[in-house]
């Protein structure tokens, strides 16, 4: 028998079929409009501004099953793994330079985000300290849990840094281009010309089952999204397939995971997320700032665009920065790799520097 309360998360089914309705609702008009990324921004705008509204469905804010969402993200993986270039290796090792960037960013940013948090914020030591780490969201939760900080405002703090880069990225790439881009211009998947027959299905399933089930019982950093991508690579390049998820899959991901994401602003106190919002804003602002002086500096030397190094940089989330990757036709490969380099750099160095953390309550 299957455990409804479970599956559901508890939440009334009438409620969650009109939340991603509202999701679709939105995902639409932003695709009509052709800004990137439509079904992702579209639906996590709609459903964030009724959450935080406290608009009511059957008595009840938006909400929907969070846990639903880990199952399309494997998609985004496969997806991603067909964009491997025969090449790969030779590539890879010309990106050196900005990852080694990273271990000067890391620390770098999480310094910075602190600075402003306590200094413009007043938030407490411990909550401004994990809030400001710029990667592992998951982690940062853990942690701030553990340590006893104020864990509504670490939410906050940190579900809008990645919210505010999937916004931010895709529109300040399309206004500096001056025209749409990725999926907005109706640009491509890679692989996605590619007519899927039945053994492609199999072998591209089987990536994304096996892959997340590998990467979890290995301890992967997130699993969900690198065992799925590391076995869709080696099938892609091992020539063992071509094809890759049909568009439609992605544009499903996306307004799931949108609709996921903007479902998480129900119930949050207006005066605390207008404050969190604004911190958030300037420390995106700040951080994308440094990223964009080391994509100027390093991508001459690694050979690759500047706005896929300002990606590889920004502190979003690394599901929702590979679909940015994916969407601007930019190399999500290379995306990907330093956005896991940066999740367990700043997990790493986060545990380091609690040590010296004054923990004072002011």
């Amino acid at each position: 028998m299957i455990d409804r309360q479970r599956l559901t998360g508890g939440i009334a089914p009438r409620v969650i079929l009109c939340t991603y309705a509202l999701g679709a609702a939105g995902g639409i008009v932003f695709t009509l409009l052709g800004l990137p990324l439509g079904m992702l921004l579209g639906s996590l705008v709609a459903v964030a501004a009724a959450a935080s509204g406290g608009m009511r469905i059957f008595g009840d804010l938006p909400a929907v099953p969070q846990h639903w969402r880990f199952l399309l993200m494997p998609v985004i993986g496969v997806a991603i793994g067909a964009g491997f270039p025969d090449d790969f290796v030779q590539q890879a090792g010309r990106w050196w330079p900005s990852l080694a960037a990273l271990i000067v960013f890391v620390p770098l940013a999480h310094a910075l985000a602190w600075i402003i948090y306590r200094r413009v914020g007043a938030i407490a030591p411990l909550t401004a300290y994990f809030a400001a780490m710029p990667g592992g969201f998951l982690e940062a939760l853990d942690m701030g849990e553990r340590a006893g900080a104020d864990m509504p405002m670490l939410i906050m703090l940190q579900f809008l840094r990645l919210i505010l880069c999937i916004v931010f990225i895709p529109i300040a790439f399309a206004i500096l281009s001056g025209h749409a881009v990725g999926s907005g211009a109706g640009a491509q998947w890679p692989g996605a010309e590619v007519a899927i027959e039945p053994r492609d299905a199999v072998i591209l399933i089987l990536a994304a089952i096996l892959g997340w089930w590998g990467a979890h019982r290995l301890r992967f950093p997130a699993a969900v999204l690198t065992g799925p991508l590391l076995l869709s690579g080696l099938a892609h390049v091992g020539g063992l397939t071509a094809a890759a998820p049909p568009i439609w899959l992605i544009l499903v991901t996306q307004w799931v995971v949108g609709t996921a994401l903007g479902a998480r602003f129900a119930g949050f106190q207006r005066s605390k997320l207008w404050l969190a919002l604004g911190l958030a804003a300037v420390n995106v602002v700040v951080v994308l700032g440094i990223a964009a002086l080391l994509a100027l500096l390093l991508s001459g030397p690694i050979a690759e665009p500047v706005p896929a190094l300002i990606l590889a940089f920004a502190p979003g989330g690394i599901t929702e920065m590979s679909l940015v990757a994916l969407s601007l036709q930019m190399s999500a490969v290379y995306v990907t790799l330093h956005h896991l380099a940066r999740i367990i750099l700043a997990v790493i160095f986060a545990r380091i520097g609690l040590r010296l953390l004054p923990v004072d309550p002011a």
